[in-house]
This record gives structure tokens, C-alpha cells and sequence, in this order.
């Protein structure tokens, strides 16, 4: 499946815990979505057969006599939940996930390329203040994008 997911949206939780998605991500997130724990306490947010093929497939194939292989199919795979956006676009986003990424209600969704993540306003923002992450590292672990 070929999806690009670019930019970012700041929407809110409602009081059922629901996030609002924009059409722009929507239309490639189709109608059945994969919800789960992703790096630094924030979720991530994959249209079904991207979570199939990128994630689940290769956890499936790897060997489970693996402490490592467990552990992480426990995180990515013990707390993932499958959704169907409603027709105003709005995911629920299950308590345990909430908990996990501090969401509230001030959240920022960006897209990733074939994924979204999702994080709590405040805790981004804390985030990309401190990282100071530049195009030169990710040029030093061998990843040239200029």
C-alpha cells in the first residue's frame, strides 16, 4: 500500500476519548486503522495493511525464543488496538494508549510518510525543544536525503 502522510493537525480529544483526524489524513487511513505505542511516549497510527506489512508480518517471522522478539511484540503488539474512524473521522483511542503517550486533551498528529504519530501537545513540544536533532546527524548514520 502506498501512502504518504505529510503534516500536521492539532486536534483535541473529546471527553469519550476520540481524536478528530482531517480528510487529508483520512483518505489514505481508509476504514480500518491500527493504533499503537511508538518511540518517546507518543502512538502511531498505521492504515491496516501498512501495520500488516511493516509490523506485523515481520514480528510474526521473527523468533520468538527471542527475549528481545517477545518483549517488543508485548509493546507493539499487546497494546495495539484495530479502530474504524466514524464518519466525522474521529478514532477512538483506547484508555491504555492514552495513558501510555499523557494524552489529555491538546494533541498534535504528524505524519511520518506511512505512518502518523500521535502526541500529547505539551510533551512534543518539550520534546523538539531539547532534541536539537540535525539533517548533519542523520547525514552521520549514513542516511542522505539533500
Amino acid at each position: 500500500m502506498d501512502v504518504e502522510f505529510l503534516g500536521h493537525h492539532s486536534p483535541r480529544l473529546d471527553e469519550k476519548g476520540r481524536l478528530f483526524l482531517p480528510a487529508k489524513f483520512r483518505d489514505d487511513l481508509g476504514d480500518k486503522i491500527v493504533v499503537t505505542k511508538g518511540f518517546e511516549r507518543c502512538l502511531t497510527i498505521y492504515p491496516h495493511p501498512v501495520f500488516k506489512q511493516r509490523i506485523l508480518d515481520p514480528l510474526n517471522a521473527a523468533n520468538t525464543s527471542s527475549k528481545t522478539v517477545r518483549s517488543v511484540r508485548r509493546q507493539l503488539l499487546g497494546d495495539a488496538s484495530t479502530e474504524n474512524p466514524d464518519r466525522q473521522g474521529r478514532v477512538t483511542i483506547p484508555g491504555v494508549l492514552r495513558s501510555y503517550a499523557g494524552l489529555d486533551k491538546d494533541c498534535v498528529v504528524i505524519g511520518q510518510g506511512h505512518y502518523l504519530e500521535v502526541w500529547d501537545s505539551a510533551t512534543y513540544e518539550a520534546a523538539n525543544a531539547t532534541d536539537g536533532t540535525t539533517l548533519e546527524d542523520l547525514h552521520d548514520e549514513g542516511v542522505v536525503l539533500l
